[in-house]
């Protein structure tokens, strides 16, 4: 179906826009003396009406031959000629109607004003009829526009989604991994701290899988699951491992789940490990106008030896801020007085904003 013609409100207003072409056509005749004022309405407004259905069809010639597709010398045999056809079937109903019209009697001077107006009724319509396959050429192009666009906006939402599951999934192993590994090494040691770990590491697991799957998460539940992940850890480094998390007023924003995993797991494997006397893995959140800030630090030693993984969670946190974020977030890290920081800055997203 011609799309003008998918609503009543279209054909309204495409009824409307004829109506003035009726009124000039009118015009024309009576300045030419073809046929006095009253009877050049009476004739011209319904032919202009009719003969703007009868337009309809160039929106079907320019979708049969794209210009783009096709050579512009056979466009343009094909619009005149189509032009000239359209005319034509315009003169007869014109024809019919004068012939209605001078049956009133009403306007005597119409019973022999066809062959006057026919010249000006097919020059007319030409124009007409070529000024809507224009139209119809720059709506066709203007949608197929609009169409590139919308399958440009569905790959870019593909490739972020195909991204943020292959970092997703760059992430996942590489904080099971370590926590696999430090339950292999409780269990020469301490089998009944390798039970305890395992089951923290179900609980733990269990609500990654839940969470990870959203787009946003509560940052009291990504909280959450920092402090899971640091209470396996501490089965392991016992007292050399404190926890201290500080949000506040902060813990209802929403975040990307997992996007402090990496920054504890780093804390942990080379900040705490590296230290002798241990020391405290601090988690702050702070909640400003329009931006939420959270900051990740631990002890560190500046001469600890780099290990394998290094720097991969880093990584993966600021690939995941740029594709969720674009460059409305950022991560930045530093290192003083024996402490390694890292800070998020993130757009403040709630619930229902």
């Amino acid at each position: 179906m011609h799309p003008i013609l998918a609503r009543p409100a279209r054909v309204a207003a495409y009824v409307a826009v004829w109506l003035p072409l009726g009124g000039s056509l009118a015009a024309l005749l009576a300045m030419q003396g073809v046929l006095p004022w009253p009877a050049a309405i009476a004739f011209a407004m319904p032919i202009a009406v009719a003969y703007g259905f009868l337009c309809l069809s160039a929106w079907y010639a320019a979708q049969g031959l794209p210009v783009d597709r096709f050579d512009p010398v056979r466009v343009t045999i094909t619009a005149m000629a189509a032009a000239s056809i359209s005319s034509a079937v315009w003169l007869l109903i014109a024809r019919g109607w004068l012939s209605v019209v001078s049956a009133t009697g009403r306007w005597p001077a119409a019973r022999g004003a066809f062959r006057g107006s026919a010249p000006t009724l097919f020059g007319f319509g030409l124009l007409l009829y070529l000024l809507a396959i224009a139209v119809s050429y720059v709506a066709a192009a203007f949608e197929k526009s609009r169409a590139a666009e919308r399958r440009g906006l569905e790959m870019q939402v593909l490739a972020r989604e195909a991204e943020l599951r292959a970092l997703r999934a760059q992430i996942d192993p590489h904080f099971l991994f370590n926590s696999l590994q430090s339950i292999s090494a409780l269990t020469a040691v301490d089998p009944a701290a390798a039970r305890r770990m395992c089951l923290l590491l179900a609980d733990f697991l269990r609500d990654t899988l839940a969470l990870g799957a959203r787009e946003r998460i509560p940052l009291s539940s990504e909280l959450a699951i920092a402090k899971r992940f640091l209470a396996i850890e501490q089965v392991r480094f016992g007292d050399r491992l404190r926890v201290e998390v500080t949000a506040d007023a902060a813990e209802a924003c929403l975040v990307a789940p997992l996007v402090l995993q990496p920054l504890v797991e780093n804390a942990v494997t080379h900040g705490i490990a590296h230290v002798l006397e241990g020391g405290a893995v601090r988690i702050a959140a702070e909640r400003g106008a329009a931006v939420l800030r959270i900051r990740v630090d631990n002890p560190c030693d500046r001469d600890r030896p780099a290990g394998r993984g290094t720097g991969m969670g880093l990584a993966n946190v600021r690939a995941r801020l740029r594709t969720l974020y674009g460059n409305d977030a950022a991560l930045r890290t530093e290192e003083k007085d024996g402490r390694f920081t890292a800070n998020i800055e993130l757009p403040i997203e709630t619930v229902g904003k």
